[in-house]
């Protein structure tokens, strides 16, 4: 058994780090001795290590909660917790991915345009000329991805040139599979922001960003596999329970 100080100085903490940690639930909370004094376990160094190797990985709010939460529950919920985080990571990666795909469509299709025809269009005309039909505009409309002016006091839509420009790089997003969210998302970002290079710089800094993160995730894998070995083998209800 060890003191606050002895456990801060084993994960570079300071004392009040790891008295936060125990009063947060990340850690199981000290057994007292006669005296009155904290007296930490293997169990507690190994859970304040997995916390800061998931504060890297998932943010330091996210690795509270999940920390505080695991020590409740049966090792298969726990695993299946540590499991999402992997899945997490994942997901932030194919979203990034995605984006960049669509960037690459956007820019194709941006120089596609490039000496296109600038004249303004009804809806008949642009929906003939995207292979698309006039009810296909009016949905894309709905959805906020492309909105037309209204002429004449029957409310006939004309697209302007601009109107059409988006309105080619939304057909190339749906052709290339993309949902209708995502194409909100991205036109929203392009009437925003524009496509630069920047944006595709920023995107690369974001996947290195979470592949920095998995590997802290992967770092801290062996500790959070011994936290669920504790779990499994009752450890943590033990030192609860002192």
């Amino acid at each position: 058994m060890r003191r606050t100080v002895d456990l801060a100085r084993a994960v570079g903490y300071s004392v009040q780090q790891i008295r936060d940690l125990e009063r947060l639930g990340v850690i199981p909370p000290a057994r007292r001795e006669a005296n009155g004094y904290r007296s930490y376990s293997r169990v507690h160094e190994v859970a304040a290590r997995a916390y800061r190797g998931l504060a890297a990985a998932v943010g330091p709010v996210e690795a509270r909660r999940l920390l505080a939460s695991i020590w409740s529950m049966s090792v298969a919920d726990a695993a299946a917790a540590v499991g999402a985080a992997h899945v997490r990571l994942e997901r932030e990666r194919d979203d990034v991915r995605h984006a960049l795909r669509a960037l690459a469509v956007i820019r194709a299709e941006r120089a596609d345009l490039d000496g296109a025809d600038d004249a303004a269009m009804t809806i008949a005309e642009l929906a003939d000329a995207l292979g698309v039909r006039a009810s296909t505009l009016r949905h894309w409309e709905a959805e906020g991805l492309v909105v037309p002016e209204r002429v004449t006091s029957l409310g006939a839509r004309r697209y302007r040139p601009s109107d059409v420009r988006e309105a080619r790089i939304v057909a190339a997003l749906r052709a290339s599979g993309y949902g209708v969210p995502a194409v909100r998302e991205v036109m929203a970002g392009l009437r925003g922001f524009g496509i630069t290079a920047d944006v595709e710089a920023v995107l690369q800094r974001r996947l290195g960003s979470i592949a920095a993160r998995s590997v802290a995730l992967l770092r801290t894998g062996s500790d959070l596999a011994e936290v669920l070995d504790a779990l499994r083998d009752g450890d943590a209800a033990g030192v609860r329970a002192e």
